[in-house]
């Protein structure tokens, strides 16, 4: 439920809630006051014209100015006749007392002997007293009283009418339907208010409180928001926007690292020949090599440490380019059986000349070609072959390189006897600058970036490269790219 809703539904509440409670509250009362609804209603029903009429008004100050003026007339039983006739139309009647007697009283009157047992004393002469009240039975009465003299005899004169049932339960019970209604105002605001602030203003508290937190640079907290509304999806927008801000701070960490850590490799890879080039050079300054055989000797190996240190810039700026994907890779149809075969003829003289067993396993037929780019690719085979040779250890070291389909897909396996390796190291050797020998010794060799360049490149191709290794038995490493389908 959305929060514009759910303030609508509040709102609504505050108005419906207090005036169906006053309803109840007023019918509560009712029945406890008036002993029944229909009761109620059946006074209301016969009462046409109340208390309050112009005709009933028109009497009293009729009665009150005969009073003061010509009292006899209120002793005239034709006088009071006709006032009778007047007021009954109005539900009201007369009673005149003279003393302790009833001297005269209206027809309407005739039948209710409590209204004329239980009249007010009388006061004093010339006195009115307005609206005194009364309940018989289920109906209310108003009195108006008018006392004079005449003759030495307290006369007394009341008109009486019957009262509205509503009007005067309103009168008379409006400070308690008031104080009601003012409470139930105040609970239904208040459970009202403690419920939008649990459901709103709680989870606005939360959302300032995370905002604090990031504010702070604490990342490593989680906001938990329930629900649809505004404040949820607000709620979970924001706690994605925080995992999303402590991901990425975390890869920015990882990227730091990674970024020393190349540092790191580069200035020890770089150091080395740089060192080797000092130091002869040095030798010739100083005149170590005395003779012509010595000094082509220092200018070979200084030539040599050159040659590696070209190679290791070219292959860091090479994967630089790849890395940043601003490597254009030349792509072409190429024809799988007779590529394979062509550089499986200079793998084979390559490694021969190193005394390596090559034995190629190419089992496809002509047909299927891939898209490729020839030099990339061949670099990719070049430096795996480089990194077996590398690591070779046994009296006879092969080689072997399977080829063969595999549904829409070629795959290359090349497989070496060498050192092999420990499954957690196999995991890292297509990381840059990773090497098998933590020592980086000359023995090795290799720049750590071959097999780094190899994965860059196949993905360039979208295709993969695996790797499986034993120790002590050898290493299979394995490629795979997708085949042209036929049109």
């Amino acid at each position: 439920m959305s929060i514009r809703l759910k303030l609508l539904l509040s709102y609504a509440a505050m108005l419906i809630i207090p005036l169906i409670s006053i309803l109840l509250i007023s019918l509560l009362l009712v029945v406890f006051y008036q002993g029944d609804i229909q009761n109620l209603k059946s006074v209301y029903e016969t009462t046409e014209n109340r208390f309050g009429h112009e005709a009933v008004e028109h009497a009293a100050k009729e009665i009150k100015r005969s009073s003061t003026r010509h009292p006899e007339l209120l002793l005239d039983s034709s006088y009071l006749d006709e006032l009778s006739e007047d007021l009954e139309v109005n539900d009201s009647g007369i009673i005149v007392r003279t003393g302790n007697s009833i001297y005269y009283r209206s027809s309407s009157i005739q039948q209710n002997d409590q209204l004329v047992t239980d009249l007010p004393p009388y006061h004093q002469a010339n006195s009115v007293n307005d609206y005194i009240e009364r309940k018989e039975g289920n109906t209310n009465y108003v009195f108006q009283q008018f006392d004079f003299d005449f003759q030495s005899k307290q006369v007394s004169l009341f008109i009486i009418s019957k009262e509205d049932p509503l009007t005067y339960f309103i009168r008379k019970y409006f400070p308690t339907l008031f104080v009601c209604l003012l409470l139930i105002l105040i609970v239904t605001h208040l459970l009202l208010t403690t419920y939008m602030s649990k459901s709103i203003i709680r989870r606005i508290e939360a959302l300032r409180k995370a905002a604090r937190e990031m504010k702070n640079g604490n990342l490593d907290f989680q906001l938990n928001m329930e629900g649809k509304d505004e404040i949820s999806q607000l709620g979970m927008a924001f706690e994605d926007m925080r995992s999303r801000m402590q991901e990425s701070i975390q890869v920015q960490t990882q990227y730091e690292e990674n970024r020393k850590e190349l540092i790191a490799s580069i200035s020890h890879d770089l150091r080395t020949p740089l060192t080797a080039i000092r130091g002869y050079i040095d030798g010739v300054i100083e005149g170590v090599a005395d003779t012509p055989e010595k000094s082509m000797k220092y200018m070979k190996t200084i030539a040599a440490k050159a040659g590696e240190l070209e190679h290791l810039i070219n292959e860091l700026f090479l994967y630089s380019k790849l890395d940043l994907n601003r490597q254009p890779f030349q792509f072409e149809s190429v024809e799988l059986l007779p590529f394979l075969n062509d550089l499986s003829e200079e793998l084979q003289f390559e490694l021969e000349k190193k005394s390596i067993i090559f034995e190629p396993d190419i089992r496809m037929s002509a047909g299927p070609s891939v898209l490729m780019d020839r030099d990339q690719f061949k670099r990719v085979l070049n430096n795996i072959i480089q990194n077996s040779v590398r690591y070779m250890d046994k009296p006879l070291p092969a080689i072997q390189m399977k080829a063969y389909l595999q549904g829409n897909k070629v795959v290359i396996a090349i497989t070496d006897n060498g050192i092999g390796m420990e499954a957690d190291v196999v995991k890292h050797i297509f990381d840059r600058f990773y090497r098998v020998d933590e020592s980086r010794s000359a023995k090795t060799g290799g720049s750590g970036l071959g097999l780094a360049i190899a994965k860059q490149i196949m993905e360039g191709h979208n295709g993969m490269i695996t790797a499986s290794s034993q120790l002590t038995m050898g290493t299979t490493i394995t490629i795979s790219m997708p085949v042209q389908s036929k049109e």
